[in-house]
């Protein structure tokens, strides 16, 4: 990332562009209180110093048939680094998982998967245990999302 220091329409420029990468730049502008060619060149700007890391249309997981969200701890026999990228690169080309941490404490990774069924994790789980260097895996079922956001919170950036 740029040396870059953000303004006030910087930071409403990318609250906005959080909530609707969509959103045209005419629109964008007068959300913000520029002219439309300002507000283009700014957006290329933000881009360009790296505070985007992509643009994406979120789906619906019901829509799409992926109603069964799966967390998952893992924790490898031995914490080498050869190991730990090994698993990393292994888990990582397996398309359920959505989302996967190195952490700190009782397990090693924290994994979220999503599936269309029992059966479908099942089979997930019959990948994961073939991995070698696994020693514990647990499972833990979503009954219900309470809370999901994409948008970063960005109250800390605001500038008086």
């Amino acid at each position: 990332m740029l040396n870059f220091t953000l303004d006030k329409i910087d930071i409403d420029i990318l609250m906005a562009l959080q909530l609707d990468a969509g959103i045209s730049n005419l629109e964008l502008a007068d959300k913000v209180s520029l002219s439309p060619s300002p507000c283009s060149r700014r957006v290329k700007l933000l881009e360009k110093a790296g505070f985007f890391r992509g643009k994406v249309t979120l789906l619906d997981p019901q829509a799409v048939g992926l109603p069964v969200n799966v967390f998952i701890q893992i924790t490898l026999s031995r914490q080498e680094k050869t190991k730990l990228a090994l698993f990393e690169k292994n888990i990582s080309i397996l398309p359920e998982v959505m989302e996967c941490y190195l952490m700190t404490g009782d397990f090693d990774y924290l994994i979220r998967v999503a599936v269309p069924d029992l059966i479908s994790y099942q089979i997930f789980l019959d990948k994961v245990t073939e991995m070698k260097g696994i020693s514990l895996i647990k499972s833990s079922f979503s009954l219900k999302q309470v809370c999901y956001k994409t948008e970063l919170p960005l109250k800390h950036l605001n500038i008086v």
